[in-house]
């Protein structure tokens, strides 16, 4: 029995990891619309036996100043140079992954610290309603109690006895309230007060007893537990099927927001070259007597701050590529390349009332609230239910061996039997606490109620203004495009007269185009984020299994369009979760049990 119990604490797992599964796909597959529930690898009990984990002082690295060691640089050294082949190998790698926008929704599927957790919250929810669920299965015990006991009157020992008593039963909770139990309980005794007159009895017994109330506890508020449980899983569903999308929608505005960076960084290295070439035409003219140098002076002034500029974008790129790195959940060091990828999402023709309406029918979070209310109602009638006073009842049965025979066995007869009946009431003479419950749950209902409506109207304002922002950002993307035009011929035309024109509106000419060219990406951009939060916020954005955007009926997008990702080069996977890492800080994953787990 001993080794049964201890090889209990870790067997099991994986029939665990099954339910749980079974329980997070059932739910999804009620909740429809392409719902989809993540699939974890069924996990293993880490080793938690490091002695460190006992570490009453763990202890701490910080050395004194003796020990640490600070190299000045020369400051004649080329700073210019060694910026640039710093910033070269990080924009430059050797071998790197190529992802595009459907590679990161890939990925970030695998290795994602924040889609990791969304799976853990829901499987959570899964395991928290097996738990429920338990409770209301019947449940088998078996205690056995070895006992010692010795008597002595004036000195004298009178019993010297050895008992040995083990009771293995059955309960079950009732639906309703109240639970029942069937038992057997055997016994031993043997009196070892002296071995020749050593006598040794058993016998045992089968019992059934029950205890159910009428009022108070009795009904639907035994079930409470399993009740919440049972709504708290649909609620995950909505809730890790709502974060999918959300999920989506910030991957790919960090993913443009990157693409806009790299406008820049191309729109600013043609500037440079432009002001190069201008200050090289300023300084022959010079020379030939044709341009005082105050001219080629400024020409000159320029390109070092567009240099300046660039540099500084190249590194905020870099720290925006190094985050969206760990976004994915990839290690700093993991050397990947962003792909421009246009996703062709047509801009929807829709009024603020017919959005306004999606909204409070799709949204899965307004749903969730919505429950949540009725929960809260519920509350307050179990509060109720505890003013109610005790009126239970109860009853057992027990067939025993014959009293009068020594080695009883396990022979009942009917004869030999007991019964009982009671009927408890108890009055509600103190009920103080029940009542500040049922305030307690009466306020929080009305809270509930008040936060319920206020999100609804902010919802609602969000999709309004959702809507307003598609043709805010379309205007703002048509005016600078026609910016962009009017500057390029500015530009053109200058061209045409550059003996004509002085340094000064050369140089505004060429700052005026970039900001133009960097207003129409920011635009572009702008627009693109404008329509997938439209979507998000009216409920109607969907994802697939892979994370690939799926497009409504009416978009007129084919498949060739919204192509399937292609896998990473060289994917980084982490294991779900993260193990404990080991004294060195090295971890060492548990390999994933590949496949569909299978029904038990």
């Amino acid at each position: 029995m001993l080794l049964i119990a201890l090889s209990g604490c870790s067997s099991g797992l994986e029939s665990i990891d099954t339910r749980t599964n079974r329980l997070m796909r059932e739910s999804a597959e009620r909740l429809a619309g392409g719902a989809v529930a993540p699939e974890p690898p069924h996990l293993s009990v880490p080793d938690v036996s490091d002695p460190r984990l006992r570490d009453k002082r763990p202890g701490s690295n910080n050395p004194g100043t003796s020990e640490l060691r600070f190299s000045v640089a020369d400051e004649a050294r080329d700073v210019k140079a060694r910026l640039e082949r710093l910033q070269d190998e990080d924009l430059e790698p050797e071998g790197p992954t190529k992802l595009d926008l459907l590679g990161c929704f890939q990925q970030a599927q695998i290795t994602a610290r924040e889609h990791i957790t969304a799976q853990e919250d829901y499987a959570l929810a899964a395991i928290r309603l097996l738990v429920e669920q338990h409770g209301f299965s019947p449940q088998l015990f078996n205690n056995t109690i070895l006992g010692y006991s010795n008597t002595r009157v004036d000195g004298v020992q009178t019993e010297n006895i050895l008992r040995v008593m083990n009771e293995l039963g059955v309960r079950q909770r009732l639906p309703f309230g109240g639970q029942v139990a069937a038992r057997w309980i055997w016994e031993a005794s043997e009196d070892l007060r002296n071995e020749a007159t050593a006598e040794y009895r058993q016998s045992s017994a089968l019992a059934l007893d029950g205890r159910v109330p009428l009022l108070r506890g009795a009904g639907d508020v035994a079930q409470e537990g399993l009740i919440q449980a049972r709504r708290s899983l649909v609620y995950a569903a909505r809730t890790y099927e709502d974060f999918r999308r959300s999920f989506l929608v910030s991957i790919a505005r960090d993913y443009f927001n990157l693409l806009l960076q790299q406008d820049g960084l191309a729109n600013q290295e043609r500037q440079l070259e432009s002001l190069r070439s201008l200050e090289n035409r300023q300084r022959e003219w010079n020379e030939a007597g044709r341009l005082p140098e105050f001219e080629v002076n400024l020409a000159r002034n320029n390109v070092l701050n567009a240099e300046a500029n660039l540099a500084n974008a190249r590194e905020s790129y870099i720290l925006a590529l190094d985050r969206f790195k760990v976004r994915l959940g990839l290690p700093p060091s993991a050397r990947i390349e962003i792909l421009p990828f246009e996703l062709p999402i047509p801009e929807p023709d829709i009024s603020l009332d017919d959005a306004t309406r999606a909204a409070l029918a799709f949204r899965l979070d307004l749903q969730n609230r919505r429950d949540q209310l009725d929960d809260s109602a519920r509350a307050v009638r179990n509060a109720k239910n505890n003013l109610l006073p005790d009126l239970d009842i109860a009853g057992g049965v027990r067939f025993q061996t014959d009293p009068d025979t020594q080695v009883g066995g396990v022979s009942y007869e009917f004869d030999n039997s007991s019964y009982n009946a009671s009927v408890t009431f108890g009055l509600p003479l103190d009920r103080e606490v029940e009542r500040l419950q049922l305030r307690t749950a009466t306020i929080g209902l009305q809270r509930a109620q008040r936060d319920f409506e206020r999100f609804r109207d902010e919802l609602v304002l969000d999709v309004r203004s959702r809507v307003r922002e598609i043709d805010r950002a379309r205007f703002n993307f048509n005016l600078a495009e026609e910016r962009v035009k009017i500057t390029q011929r500015r530009a053109e035309e200058q061209a045409i007269r550059e003996d004509e024109v002085d340094t000064q509106r050369l140089v505004d000419t060429a700052n005026d185009l970039l900001q133009a060219e960097q207003a129409r990406d920011q635009a572009r951009t702008d627009l693109r984020n404008s329509v997938l939060d439209y979507l998000l916020a009216t409920g109607q954005l969907r994802v697939r299994r892979d994370g690939r955007f799926d497009p409504l009926p009416g978009m007129n997008l084919s498949a060739e369009e919204v192509p399937a990702p292609q896998p990473a080069s060289e994917p980084i996977f982490q294991e779900w979760p993260t193990p404990i890492p080991k004294r060195d800080g090295a971890a060492e994953p548990e390999p994933a049990v590949p496949g569909e787990p299978e029904e038990p």
